[in-house]
């Protein structure tokens, strides 16, 4: 599976001066991600008018979930740091209140605390409290949210549920109305849902896995996940690093139709970057590294039970250990045999890895984990850059029309790592387009043109019919360099 984004370019309806939007989709799911190109001159000072004139209705555009500062957050790729801090909106919150911090482009984050009750049944969660005795009004607030962390998609959002919260006083007889607690728990809930990508292995990371433990690391295990369309097979994927995030079992909310209560929640997830941590938005300024000793300390257990059931086989200590995560069909690296065969002329010992959906993750971590190098084509797969040890090699090869996504999905995450980061760009020679196309056609000498015309144009073109084919001499060079670099570690260790 690959995720992969299209490029189109839109320009604005006013001809003399055209601004440029870049448009990045994703191939497997259709998400959006909108940049806009430098504007002209012209425009860029209409702009700054404009923008003065903006300014001073900010307070009204902050005003509603649904206004026209949030419409324009779904065309433009923003920095979260801009619009997420750890003294957010909601970083107190008084007992009896709801408070949601709808600030930011990627999710919205409510915080209730005080008497918290779900009700499956009708998908809300209630908060009583001592309400407004002069009204006599029962239901004070009401707040929608979907727990996922792709708020900028409305297609995506679409798909995912919808819980009501709603806060009602609870004098007089609403005590007697009030659903009674079928379990209390003495620890805080996250509510968040499993929907959406859930899937897509780079989608189960980015907006799932890392955005839970970004809000959940405060409560130190100490905290229950309420999970919205709950799947068996993902918990199975994935259990060994929720009991890492939380030391209570999970809660299914759509199935689970008893009163669970609580005194204080948190529903939605934050998210800060494509696989990626920002350590000043977190409580004791983690990173991503520490998220990398969570996936450690959930897969140990597994792997020393998988090496305590192999036979022992006698190895070669010095030599480093190079991963190929192959692929089938599309994008498949065609000399990949010839590849392995140089690498271990070089000096490496290789292992090549076919990872699939039934692949458990344990294995893939194992493999990985202890690889000084990894090489892999552009796509979802190379989420697993996440097992790596920081300051070990990970060489993408990147396939025509694929620069962009190459790097902002994965390079740039795999530095935050500290992972010795290697782009290789392939040359229009080492695609099988080469043999399909006239050697100055745009599919090869200009593959933005291409990418501008539309999703179906690179899907088709690509990604679902490119192959590649390495100029073995010219990768040769990174790999005697990445052999160097590891050499010059162990020496040095």
């Amino acid at each position: 599976m690959v995720d992969h984004h299209r490029h189109m370019h839109i320009p604005l309806k006013k001809p003399a001066n055209t601004t440029t939007i870049m448009i990045h989709v994703d191939e497997e799911t259709g998400c959006v991600n909108i940049k806009r190109s430098r504007p002209k001159l012209l425009f860029f000072l209409t702009f700054c008018s404009v923008l003065s004139c903006c300014l001073l209705l900010l307070p009204s555009l902050f005003s509603s979930p649904s206004s026209t500062f949030s419409l324009l957050y779904s065309y433009e790729s923003v920095d979260e740091t801009l619009f997420d801090s750890t003294s957010s909106l909601c970083s107190s919150v008084a007992n009896g209140t709801i408070c949601c911090d709808r600030s930011s482009i990627r999710s919205d984050v409510c915080v209730m605390k005080g008497d918290i009750r779900t009700n499956s049944s009708s998908f809300s969660v209630v908060l009583y409290n001592s309400g407004d005795l002069i009204t006599g009004e029962s239901e004070l607030r009401q707040e929608k949210i979907k727990p996922y962390t792709r708020k900028w998609e409305p297609s995506t959002m679409a798909t995912i549920d919808e819980l009501t919260l709603v806060s009602k006083k609870s004098n007089g007889s609403m005590i007697e109305n009030r659903h009674k607690c079928d379990v209390n728990h003495d620890v805080p809930a996250v509510f968040f849902s499993t929907g959406g990508f859930t899937g897509n292995v780079y989608h189960e990371f980015n907006d799932g896995l890392i955005p839970l433990y970004i809000t959940s690391q405060k409560f130190n295990k100490k905290v229950v996940f309420v999970i919205l369309e709950y799947h068996d097979w993902w918990i199975m994927k994935y259990g060994d690093v929720v009991s890492r995030l939380s030391d209570y079992e999970p809660i299914d909310y759509n199935g689970d139709r008893r009163t669970h209560c609580f005194s204080e929640a948190i529903v939605g997830l934050r998210i800060h970057d494509e696989l990626a941590i920002n350590s000043t938005l977190m409580k004791n300024n983690e990173t991503i590294e520490d998220f990398h000793d969570v996936l450690d300390k959930a897969y140990e257990p597994r792997i020393q039970y998988l090496i305590q059931e192999e036979p022992v086989v006698e190895r070669e200590p010095e030599k480093p250990k190079l991963v190929i995560i192959s692929r089938n069909g599309s994008r498949a690296i065609m000399n990949q045999d010839l590849l392995a065969k140089m690498a271990e002329r070089i000096g490496f010992r290789v292992e090549i890895l076919w990872p699939d959906k039934t692949t458990e993750l344990a294995k893939i971590y194992r493999s990985l984990n202890s690889s000084d190098v990894m090489i892999g084509v552009h796509g979802a797969a190379m989420t697993h850059f996440l097992f790596m040890r920081p300051g070990s090699v990970f060489i993408q090869v990147v396939p025509l029309g694929t620069s962009w996504a190459a790097e902002t999905y994965y390079g740039g995450p795999a530095k935050k790592l500290g992972l010795r980061y290697i782009g290789y760009e392939i040359f229009p020679q080492e695609s099988s387009l080469y043999d399909e196309y006239e050697r100055n056609d745009v599919v090869l000498t200009d593959p933005d043109s291409v990418n501008d015309r539309g999703w179906e144009f690179t899907k088709k073109i690509y990604l679902d019919r490119q192959k590649v084919k390495l100029n073995l001499k010219r990768f040769r060079k990174h790999l005697v360099r990445s052999h160097l670099y590891i050499m010059a570690k162990r020496n040095q260790a």
